[in-house]
């Protein structure tokens, strides 16, 4: 089973078990944004939301988790190299 989805990634200067549990679907965020993917369609396929539901929510947290994305691309993914349980 996949890990939940949270309204927003943590907002840490470390690599989280968040982080860690979701990187599958940062990279599929990052591969759905490369592929020019409609931001509605990847938000429903790879996270779970139910858009039409509450389109202001979906778009943030979709946003929100995209964001986290990009920041393990270009720092987060230091934190790789390091066990889990060494971060705060």
């Amino acid at each position: 089973m996949a890990a939940k989805i949270a309204d927003t990634p943590p907002d840490s200067p470390v690599l989280t078990d968040y982080d860690r549990a979701h990187i599958k679907t940062y990279l599929r965020l990052l591969d759905a944004q490369a592929a020019k993917a409609d931001w509605r369609e990847v938000a429903g396929l790879v996270l779970g939301l139910d858009v039409a539901r509450d389109l202001g929510a979906a778009q943030a947290c979709h946003a929100a988790h995209l964001a986290r994305a990009r920041w393990l691309v270009a720092q987060g993914y230091r934190g790789l190299r390091e066990p889990p349980d060494s971060e705060g």
